[in-house]
């Protein structure tokens, strides 16, 4: 920062051939790579092969890690591999073991092997939510000031690129060289990472590891908790995505077994649709919130990633309409975006420099609570009221987060004060 406490922006020339940013790049498609390998894409491949909406539901458990990575943060910041540093080292053996797994996943036969598939499911989210844990710690350490900005949209940019290739490309690969080929591609893909890493620079201020494991664990959490109204924000933070998690938990199984869509179709349209408008909502709603500031950017998106369920709603009852599926999961997937760049500044703005990768790591493990276990709840009400009641129970679950915002508007006014 200036000394006046403002960011230096950044020219086009700053910005083409900075290593830093070239590295948010990559690890940010490394890090979105396997995310749809043990979630959407699995639930395609369980849906082709006819197994029931429940047992797919309690698969969408094997995204638990994601919410639990920070219990094992403080050890990936306590403990230094012998090569390549502090971060990339970590970096590098992750990626190789995902890859591996998800190799070894892509040689299943589900239909015959299902715990085997969840047991297998479970440990790749576990490296890759380990994985995440080291990037937001290397790009927290090695992005300058004025380049975190940029960073950050880099990071959204690779994640994106690398959840349509192992969502959308997966899908349509599925239909024309099968489940197992696809997979193992994907782990092709995800080894070459490992080359990206091992070329990206070190952090150019080397930070030295916590002497204890009390030092990388005690100290950020005695700080978090000692804020006024903490609990009201880790609260907030749980349901502001509520609804939107309970939607989106089952939506390719809706459009494979709900909708009638082929998975060849879901990956070649809606999957392409979706990180189309992903993309523009995320630059939308970076715009939209240097205009607007924290508070009123969270209420508006809020309300519209609530209401764009109703859309999943109509298309229960409109049935295989290939047109509207695109335009709700166009708009559905524009607002959520929107609202998840706007949620994603409020984790960060909550998170204090000192301790902002266990922090990090913490309070999106949190956010990501209710897209876990929102799951196989969601299956069952789907069993007892249908697709089209669901989707309209889901807007009304995004209700009480809106509602606990609007009252916590003074607390949020003030973060947004302090940027």
């Amino acid at each position: 920062m200036s000394s006046d406490g403002a960011t230096r922006s950044l020219s086009v020339a700053d910005v083409l051939g900075n290593r830093r940013v070239a590295a948010a790049l990559t690890l940010g498609f490394a890090s979105g790579l396997p995310f749809a390998l043990s979630q959407g894409t699995l639930q395609g491949w369980l849906a082709e092969l006819g197994l029931n909406i429940k047992t797919i539901g309690w698969f969408t458990l094997v995204g638990l890690p994601y919410n639990l990575k920070f219990l094992w943060a403080p050890l990936l910041d306590r403990y230094v591999p012998p090569f390549l540093g502090r971060r990339r080292g970590w970096i590098v053996v992750l990626q190789a073991l995902v890859a591996l797994v998800i190799a070894t996943l892509g040689l299943q036969a589900p239909s015959d092997a299902i715990y085997v598939v969840a047991a297998l499911s479970l440990l790749l989210a576990f490296l890759s939510a380990s994985q995440d844990v080291v990037i937001d710690a290397y790009r927290t350490d090695s992005l300058r000031p004025e380049e975190r900005g940029i960073g950050s949209t880099a990071v959204q940019i690779g994640w994106r690129i690398a959840f349509y290739v192992s969502g959308a490309l997966a899908m349509v690969l599925s239909g024309v060289i099968g489940w197992r080929a696809t997979y193992l591609t994907m782990a092709v893909i995800m080894g070459a990472t490992t080359v990206l890493t091992w070329a990206a620079p070190e952090p150019e201020n080397r930070v030295t590891a916590p002497r204890s494991l009390q030092d990388a664990v005690v100290e950020p959490i005695r700080e978090f908790f000692g804020r006024p109204g903490v609990y009201a924000l880790l609260l907030l933070i749980v349901l502001y995505k509520l609804g939107d998690a309970a939607a989106l938990s089952l939506s390719t199984a809706f459009l494979i077994k709900g909708v009638g869509f082929t998975a060849a179709q879901v990956g070649a349209v809606a999957k392409t649709t979706s990180i189309t408008a992903t993309i523009v909502g995320t630059v939308l709603g970076g715009l939209a919130f240097a205009r607007l500031g924290l508070y009123r950017s969270l209420l508006l998106f809020g309300v519209l990633q609530a209401a764009t369920n109703l859309l999943y709603s109509l298309l229960a009852i409109k049935g295989h309409d290939l047109a509207y599926m695109v335009l709700a999961v166009g708009i559905d997937n524009l607002a959520g975006a929107m609202a998840a760049t706007i949620f994603g500044a409020f984790v960060m703005a909550l998170c204090d420099a000192r301790f902002s990768a266990f922090q990090f790591a913490l309070l999106s493990a949190l956010s990501a609570l209710s897209r876990t276990f929102v799951g196989p709840i969601s299956a069952v009400v789907v069993a007892q009221v249908g697709w089209p009641w669901f989707f309209v129970m889901t807007f009304l679950t995004g209700g009480p987060g809106l509602v606990l915002l609007w009252r916590m508007r003074p607390r949020i006014e003030a973060l947004d004060l302090a940027r």
